[in-house]
């Protein structure tokens, strides 16, 4: 397969972009090699800027339920840019947003429109201080909720020491308000609950873990944490920036029965575009500025791209709830034929899936939680990525994150996947 315009502009890149890329994981650090250039996509497919085609298991991380440049979203986008781009000023198209949020998620009594899962995470969490008059949160080992500062701390060295910052730039001041539990095990969570009596503002979680590679919070594990921050007055914030409208209507929440009191948004709601969001109870909700004394501000916040293209994905969903059916035969159909694949050369690496979720770990014990997910072979995960990709199939440059199926991915596409799958696990 021929680069070489991917390879000479990477070259070109990393003279002017810190790296060569916007964002981290693009640069294929993980798995070694150059990354591709899109020159454009369309349903399940893009293709680089030396013309080949691949088919596409990332969907921009996310976004992309229903493929690369669907017809309906591209409708509502020309159909606003005619109107203008941005005003910083009301406009009806927000509380159109707004009402549809909350009427696809029940938890959802108010909502507030930002610019990346970043900012509604970080905003969540400040709401959630407010409203409490608590300092401290607790986040789990292996979840990712963006790059504010108290979010980029990585566990201490025991159940009860404070976090340490993985980043330069971020103060230990920071980490002292970051507690870390480790995910699927309520024990942690209740030790640093007992250690910081009355303390904590704030649980935050991913529901369904997508950046440790596609791990399922635990029945149990998840009903009794919804219990303890009730019982405790902590507010129980669900990060839902991935799988928020793409594992069901009303998300994660609705897959797992557990309502809570604050849920973050992004990816699926700007159908494509940047965005995020962050909502729950009202009394929560009412004390963000100017409502309350909890100041969260965006000049592009809600912006009428955004809204109209975020307008018409929902609305899509809203109006065809049979394609999350759809997805989960998808699903089940490429973990199946993945699966063989696995089998047939006598392995057992782990393939976990929630809906069109999924991640292959190249590990043979069960992965649980961020220890057991580390365990995989990153090393043989990179050479399996290799083969995948000069085949023309696009999985995730990183062992630890998840893929991403849409509706536009046909039999045929998963039938190429899992033919390739198998002649990319007989090459290692």
């Amino acid at each position: 397969m021929n680069t070489e315009k991917s390879k000479s502009l990477f070259e070109e890149a990393k003279k002017i972009i810190p790296g060569g890329v916007n964002s981290p994981v693009r640069a294929f650090k993980s798995v070694g090699g150059n990354p591709i250039f899109v020159q454009r996509g369309s349903g399940s497919k893009f293709y680089d800027v030396d013309g080949n085609e691949y088919i596409d298991y990332i969907g921009s991380w996310g976004p992309h339920l229903f493929g690369h440049n669907p017809s309906f979203i591209k409708k509502a986008l020309l159909n606003a840019i005619e109107n203008g781009t941005s005003f910083g000023a009301p406009t009806e198209i927000e509380v159109q947003m707004a009402k549809l949020i909350t009427e696809l998620v029940p938890s959802v009594e108010m909502v507030r429109m930002v610019n990346s899962g970043t900012e509604a995470t970080m905003s969540a969490v400040r709401a959630a201080r407010g409203f409490t008059g608590k300092e401290k949160i607790i986040k789990f080992e292996g979840c990712y909720h963006g790059h504010g500062d108290f979010f980029l701390i990585k566990a201490g060295s025991g159940a009860l020491t404070f976090g340490v910052p993985t980043s330069p730039g971020v103060t230990k001041g920071n980490a002292a308000d970051t507690l870390i539990a480790d995910f699927n095990n309520i024990e942690s969570v209740k030790k640093l609950i007992q250690a910081n009596k009355n303390e904590i503002a704030a649980v935050i979680i991913e529901p369904v873990v997508g950046n440790m590679g596609t791990v399922r919070s635990n029945d149990s594990f998840i009903k009794e944490l919804r219990e303890i921050c009730s019982n405790e007055n902590i507010v129980l914030i669900f990060d839902e920036v991935m799988t928020g409208f793409r594992l069901a209507k009303g998300g994660a929440q609705e897959i797992l029965g557990i309502t809570p009191d604050l849920t973050t948004f992004g990816k699926i709601i700007g159908g494509g575009l940047p965005v995020g969001a962050y909502g729950g109870k009202k009394e929560i909700m009412e004390m963000v500025s100017p409502s309350g004394p909890v100041y969260q501000a965006g000049t592009l916040s809600g912006n009428p791209l955004a809204m109209n293209a975020g307008l018409a994905a929902l609305n899509q969903i809203k109006n065809h709830p049979e394609i999350y059916t759809q997805l989960e035969e998808k699903g089940k159909y490429l973990e199946d034929g993945i699966k063989s694949g696995i089998k047939s050369i006598g392995k057992n690496y782990q393939l976990n899936r929630v809906g069109s979720m999924m991640t292959l770990f190249f590990t043979e014990e069960p992965v649980v939680d961020y220890n057991s997910a580390v365990k995989s072979d990153t090393k043989l995960f990179a050479k399996y990525f290799h083969e995948m990709l000069n085949q023309g199939i696009y999985f995730p440059p990183a062992q630890f994150e998840a893929m991403f199926i849409s509706t536009e991915h046909t039999k045929e596409d998963l039938d190429k996947t899992i033919e390739v799958n198998l002649k990319a696990l007989k090459s290692l």
